[in-house]
């Protein structure tokens, strides 16, 4: 396993929101290098627990370590969807003081050309969190209609030339086989040219593939169902997205279960049809400082809300 420099995103922001009780339990649902994690220990007793949890086999050995040095720490490797499971397992469920999900593709991710998640080295088209699981992006590519990948570029990467990108991906591969990432980002390019400054005309096709393969959209749509269910009264939930259509479906979730009056689908519902959440800001963004040092930060946005009794 290779080493790749990871910073964690809005880290102070985000510790801050969770409103950390050294005593407390929390759960890190995406662990990536355990940037936050690190902050979140920092700031418990010896009484306080955190459990975390990741698709990625390379960060849950990285887990691992730190479980082997901190006995407050525990890491299981899944997705945050499933938490309800592993929070029964360790015995916590319902009484967990914060949940943190750091949404999308972490550094060691992005700059390992072996994973296949940038077009900025050459790499096998893979994208899986877990490359152990599920159709990679290369078997998808090879076998999915032009409508199928038209849809999937349109619907999750908001690509405008969807349509024609998807048909000379459907040209080529009658030809020959997609198989690294240089190879899809330069017929991208040579489809649609650059058209924008400071943006590769492959980023939306890459993100599309990503959330596509890995079914991101409805397993945050999940994961945040869960979250609001195990959090205890005044517990907090933290999300920090990468793209909009993460941010939207958070915006959303949390405006709803904080609307009073009303059944909400797919929202843990309070007997009484109360509100269930109550949102603590308005969307908090990197600073100017944290954007020099970390480019990678410029489209992060943090969300937060409590639970309420």
């Amino acid at each position: 396993m290779g080493e790749y420099q990871h910073r964690p995103v809005l880290l102070e922001e985000t510790v801050e929101a969770l409103n950390i009780r050294p005593d407390g339990k929390y759960l890190d649902g995406t662990f990536g290098r355990g940037g936050h994690s690190r902050a979140i220990l920092a700031r418990l007793s010896g009484k306080g627990r955190l459990f975390s949890l990741d698709r990625d086999p390379e960060a849950v050995a990285a887990g691992k370590k730190l479980m082997e040095t901190d006995p407050r720490f525990f890491i299981a490797q899944g997705d945050f969807a499933e938490m309800e499971r592993y929070v029964r397992e360790w015995g916590v469920e319902e009484c967990l003081d914060g949940i943190l999900l750091d949404l999308g593709v972490s550094s060691p991710q992005l700059d390992d050309p072996v994973r296949g998640f940038s077009f900025m080295g050459e790499g096998p088209l893979d994208m899986r969190m877990n490359p152990q699981q599920g159709v990679s992006a290369k078997e998808w590519l090879a076998e999915a209609p032009e409508r199928e990948l038209a849809r999937v570029f349109w619907e999750f990467g908001e690509e405008r030339y969807a349509r024609r990108i998807a048909r000379s991906i459907v040209m080529a591969r009658q030809q020959q086989r997609l198989e690294t990432t240089g190879q899809l980002a330069r017929l991208i390019e040579n489809t649609i040219g650059r058209r924008e400054q400071n943006k590769h005309p492959a980023t939306r096709c890459f993100q599309a593939i990503r959330i596509y393969i890995n079914d991101e959209l409805a397993q945050l749509a999940k994961g945040l169902e869960v979250a609001i269910g195990l959090l205890r009264p005044g517990g907090r939930l933290a999300v920090i997205s990468f793209h909009s259509l993460e941010d939207r479906l958070v915006k959303r979730t949390i405006r709803e279960a904080a609307r009073p009056g009303r059944v909400r689908r797919n929202i843990p519902q309070h007997p009484d049809h109360k509100p269930v959440l109550k949102p603590l800001s308005n969307a908090v963004k990197p600073s100017a400082d944290e954007l020099s040092a970390n480019p990678r930060a410029r489209s992060a946005v943090l969300r937060i809300a409590e639970k309420l009794g």
